[in-house]
């Protein structure tokens, strides 16, 4: 059960902590009350209706033209609230409480005060069964539920902001309270990062061959991807993570001519729609993640496919399609792919031959302060961790420059460096068979390199990255002295990393002589 209870928390832990932001209600009871009052999300109710906390279909509900079910409680036959999907049960769940006089004094309490909340949910009488209290204190505190009480409070105080649905509201609403139209599939305050686009490329699991990619790649760490147009139907739900797409969504847009429209979010690491939920823009479909037999690291595929009223089907640069949403929704974000904005041409018809593509220089700053940066880590103040970040964003420009390589495939690299928090210094470093430097989760700078002879992976030290920054940041040297003098501080890196082993195997042989001599 705990596995079943775990899996519901990472599916619906964002719905939660998004109602703690705007109503005050922990993000663990409100998760804890779903995993019990649904089964884990596998009731009847929850399956058929997408209602997570049994609520009932009241008279008011009914006039204002919510749907509602039949089922057995209490009594045969009572009306349960039916919703068009999951984000709509956690909210009328909160507003159920919110709005019900016998739930005030919980509204006094601390919002991170689960054991104050679950008491006095049980106390105003939610379920008739005993132990109600107890039984969702053992929920959250079995499965760690608290941690995402934490993280909110963390987030309000660093960020300076006060819960309430004024001031947090719905994700896909306006601060007006009016619903978008259109969404683009991630929420970016700039840009989408594309690192494949649409088009001929080298297979990413073969490299020794070309494929034709029908989607773009968007980076993403573990956002909601979410839908794009008023009035989609979900059409397609793919669960198997080892399929080629991974768990994969289809949601379908109809259009007044008789076509239609159907876009698809593959490699995600969790599903919050069904087959058959009605979707508006801005509705969270899931989260990105890295499911699936083709994919090397985390990103969203996004697909677009047009479907003309005769039947036939075909695939569509999903660039045109994020451009046409674009006008109509007057989004002003970016679409960026190494260095260029692939929707420019169609927002500016005047320069569609004009080349956009930013300088080397200008597309690694860009990168470095988005929120797709590839090297930064949020709120780290180690100032080991910031030196690194230094070296390996001057490394970066100064290997994309080697080989003479035109704007266009340096671009590429920082691109490719940036999404992978790994550069490749192999072409920098002569003699070496392979050598490259990243950036891990915990913000260090790891060098890994085989030079035929030793292959080794280590973390860099304070003094060898203090070094290496002093020379990248010197605007007295060339670029060419830079450069050689990068080649020997990593070259000396290697060398001690080769005399550190030989002297431990000499120690070890000088040990296992002496214990031989005793024997």
């Amino acid at each position: 059960m705990a596995g079943k209870n775990k899996e519901y928390a990472d599916k619906y832990a964002e719905y939660a902590m998004e109602q703690m932001r705007r109503y005050g209600i922990p993000a663990s009871v409100t998760l804890a009350q779903g995993i019990l009052e649904s089964s884990n999300g596998q009731s009847r109710l929850a399956l058929n209706e997408n209602n997570h906390f049994g609520i009932k279909a009241t008279p008011d509900w009914i006039v204002q033209g919510g749907r509602y079910g039949l089922y057995t409680d209490d009594k045969t036959n009572e009306k349960f609230c039916s919703y068009d999907n999951v984000s709509e049960s956690f909210e009328h769940h909160s507003k159920f409480l919110k709005e019900n006089s016998r739930y005030a004094d919980c509204f006094k309490l601390r919002p991170d005060d689960y054991k104050e909340w679950t008491e006095g949910i049980a106390k105003a009488g939610y379920a008739t069964g005993g132990n109600y209290a107890a039984t969702l204190q053992k929920i959250i505190e079995q499965n760690g539920l608290d941690k995402y009480d934490r993280q909110v409070m963390q987030e309000m105080v660093s960020q300076g902001k006060n819960f309430g649905v004024e001031n947090n509201p719905l994700h896909g609403e306006e601060k007006a309270g009016t619903a978008k139209e259109y969404s683009f599939p991630v929420e970016r305050k700039e840009f989408l990062f594309v690192t494949s686009a649409f088009g001929m490329r080298q297979d990413p699991t073969d490299k020794g061959k070309q494929q034709m990619h029908k989607g773009l790649d968007i980076r993403c760490k573990g956002d909601a991807v979410l839908a794009t147009e008023n009035g989609g139907k979900v059409v397609s739900v793919n669960n198997n993570v080892n399929s080629t797409g991974g768990k994969t969504v289809t949601v379908e847009y109809s259009r007044p001519n008789g076509n239609k429209v159907q876009c698809t979010y593959m490699h995600l690491s969790s599903i919050t729609v069904k087959v058959g939920d009605s979707v508006n823009a801005g509705l969270r479909l899931g989260t990105s993640g890295n499911t699936g037999t083709r994919t090397t690291g985390e990103h969203l595929h996004f697909g677009v496919t047009n479907i003309y009223s005769d039947g036939t089907k075909r695939e569509v640069d999903p660039v045109t399609y994020l451009a046409e949403i674009a006008q109509k929704g007057n989004i002003k974000q970016q679409v960026m792919y190494n260095g260029s904005d692939l929707l420019a041409k169609y927002r500016d018809n005047e320069s569609m031959n004009t080349d956009k593509t930013m300088v080397p220089d200008a597309w690694m700053k860009k990168l470095l302060s988005s929120e797709d940066s590839g090297v930064g880590i949020s709120g780290c103040n180690d100032p080991i961790v910031e030196m690194a970040m230094t070296a390996f964003t001057s490394l970066m420009l100064l290997a994309a420059q080697i080989d003479a390589k035109s704007e266009e495939e340096q671009n590429a690299a920082i691109s490719a460096a940036m999404d992978r928090r790994r550069l490749d210094l192999t072409s920098l470093m002569p003699g070496v068979k392979t050598c490259e430097l990243s950036i891990e989760e915990n913000g260090k700078a790891v060098l890994k390199a085989d030079n035929g002879e030793l292959k080794m992976s280590r973390e860099l030290t304070s003094a060898e990255l203090s070094r290496l920054s002093a020379v990248l940041n010197n605007n007295e040297l060339s670029e060419e002295a830079k450069r050689m003098r990068v080649i020997g501080l990593l070259n000396t890196v290697i060398l001690s990393e080769a005399a550190s082993r030989n002297f431990e195997q000499g120690m070890s042989q000088q040990q296992t002589q002496a214990e031989t001599m005793k024997r």
